[in-house]
């Protein structure tokens, strides 16, 4: 399934990164993300896909939101999710918040109908096909991140890392 197959590639960018943030990291890492998405904006990148996890994923979600919702009107936040129950086990406040960001999305995808490792890779994967960026949040050379990163390389997307560790 890819969901950009009539989408330009390098019109398309997808946010992979760690779950777990520092509250001293999450306020610098939402100033780089809000100036790469302005950086993308101008090259002409108008789709931005996350995966929907908590963390890097929900923070860069909320930047795309609040470019879209200001100068940046025309992008479109397409949500590539493992399974319609991803947040079952997460808290009321998390789940309250997933919510109101998959109702803002443009489009949401399920890799999968239930929750599983398989369906995290399958998400992994969707989220970087038929992308021509991917910006990472990545501090490790193991883990969903490092495996989407590393995906994205392969697959020839240029990619820009936010955190310390290159692939």
């Amino acid at each position: 399934m890819n969901i950009c197959s009539a989408t330009d590639p390098y019109k398309t960018c997808c946010f992979t990164g760690h779950r777990k943030i520092g509250a001293e990291a999450t306020a610098a890492l939402t100033v780089s993300v809000d100036e790469i998405i302005d950086r993308l904006y101008r090259e002409g990148v108008r789709n931005f896909r996350c995966g929907g996890a908590l963390g890097f994923d929900t923070l860069s979600a909320l930047c795309v939101l609040r470019r879209k919702h200001s100068e940046c009107r025309d992008i479109r936040l397409v949500l590539v999710l493992p399974s319609r129950d991803q947040a079952k086990k997460w808290s009321a406040a998390d789940r309250e918040l997933y919510e109101r960001i998959i109702a803002s999305a443009d489009e949401v995808v399920y890799a999968a109908v239930e929750y599983s490792r398989e369906s995290l890779l399958l998400r992994d994967r969707e989220l970087v096909d038929g992308c021509g960026i991917c910006v990472a949040y990545l501090n490790t050379n193991s883990g969903g991140t490092a495996y989407t990163v590393r995906y994205a390389k392969a697959s020839g997307l240029r990619v820009i890392n936010l955190g310390s560790r290159e692939i």
